[in-house]
């Protein structure tokens, strides 16, 4: 039974984790989108790598961020 409580446990932190990163990410990108001067996204079309790695740099900086935030503690 215990081992059952732990696994709901567990689908319940990444449920939370899923819904907190989709809607996290869908924030960051609006905003991201809004600060820089660049059109990212039209950049990325044209085939600039560096625009694609900052972009991907800072989804896994959310990443990590909602990693930690989520995290239940020891």
């Amino acid at each position: 039974m215990h081992v059952l409580v732990n696994y709901l446990i567990a689908i319940g932190w990444g449920i939370v984790g899923a819904i907190s990163m989709a809607l996290g990410l869908g924030i960051l990108l609006w905003v991201f989108s809004r600060v820089t001067p660049i059109d990212e996204w039209e950049e990325i079309k044209k085939g600039n790598v560096s625009a694609a790695i900052v972009l991907a740099a800072v989804i896994l900086a959310l990443g990590i961020a909602v990693g930690f935030a989520i995290m239940p503690p020891p």
